[in-house]
């Protein structure tokens, strides 16, 4: 059997009293779209939240590329540091968007790979002080500098392009539509190059005729090859593109299979209850 790429088991999230995640078990191969379907407050975006370490799961194990990301058994406290590194693994697309008001496009897309990169260069700078000689190696810094944020550029150019945005590149998000912010949103995560993209809702906050816009990039990132976990309520959109579909209700999975067996061959009760409804509510 070959090594699934994410493998998520036995997760667990209480806030407070409440039990949230009651352990949540699924895995992802390489290249697949993993859908979360379910009610409000069945524990979808607390789930993304733990595996993207913007939550710390209260136990269980979750397993990346065969490195541990998250061990709820191990005592070990992660450092900031450590915990940016695994995050980056993950990237998240949020419902709300989450751009930076007062940066244009561009800057909203390299920021983050920009501070990434200057983390490690921190250590470059600290050689600069011990070397024989300071000029030269301040040099250095400054080229390797300009070369690291040059690369950066033209690859969020090449994202934004990606997205359908490039003539966009100067404007703030003000000026921008709820589906070009979103798009703006992807564009973004990509340029951190995850294993796996993670997108909560990406079209709850959109109007039905800019929704299609945002599924449209998705399907492409699928058509791709892209390792992608979607939690939407768009059920055709789910159908259509997911390989697998996790049912989740009442924070355990209710059910889980490919598109053809969750949405045409309901095992669980809860599950053909919750169709029967999103269905309704559709008409």
């Amino acid at each position: 059997k070959k090594m699934a790429l994410l493998e998520v088991k036995g997760i667990t999230k209480s806030f407070g009293e409440t039990e949230v995640l009651k352990g949540i078990d699924f895995e992802l191969e390489k290249g697949e779209v993993l859908s979360i379907i379910g009610s409000s407050g069945s524990g979808k975006t607390t789930l993304l939240r733990c595996l993207n370490y913007l939550e710390k799961a209260d136990k269980g194990l979750v397993t990346l590329d065969g490195e541990v990301m998250f061990d709820g058994s191990s005592e070990k406290k992660l450092s900031a540091k450590e915990i940016r590194e695994k995050n980056i693994k993950l990237g998240m697309v949020f419902q709300s968007f989450n751009l930076f008001p007062h940066y244009n496009v561009l800057k909203n897309v390299t920021l983050a790979p920009t501070l990434y990169a200057n983390d490690k260069l921190k250590e470059e700078k600290k050689k600069i002080k011990t070397s024989k000689d300071k000029k030269q190696a301040k040099e250095e810094y400054k080229r390797h500098k300009k070369q690291i944020d040059d690369e950066i550029e033209r690859e969020a150019k090449e994202k934004l392009q990606r997205v359908g945005l490039s003539e966009k590149l100067k404007a703030y998000p003000c000026e921008l539509s709820g589906g070009q912010q979103q798009r703006v949103a992807i564009a973004r995560a990509l340029c951190m190059k995850p294993s796996v993209l993670c997108f909560d809702e990406p079209t709850s906050a959109l109007d039905p005729e800019l929704t299609g816009e945002v599924l449209k990039v998705i399907k492409e990132l699928k058509d791709e090859g892209r390792t992608m976990i979607i939690v939407t309520h768009e059920m055709g959109f789910a159908k259509s593109v997911s390989d697998k579909v996790v049912f989740m209700a009442d924070g355990v999975v209710a059910e889980y299979g490919t598109p053809q067996e969750v949405f045409d061959n309901p095992k669980n009760p809860a599950t053909k209850a919750f169709l029967a409804n999103s269905l309704e509510s559709k008409f």
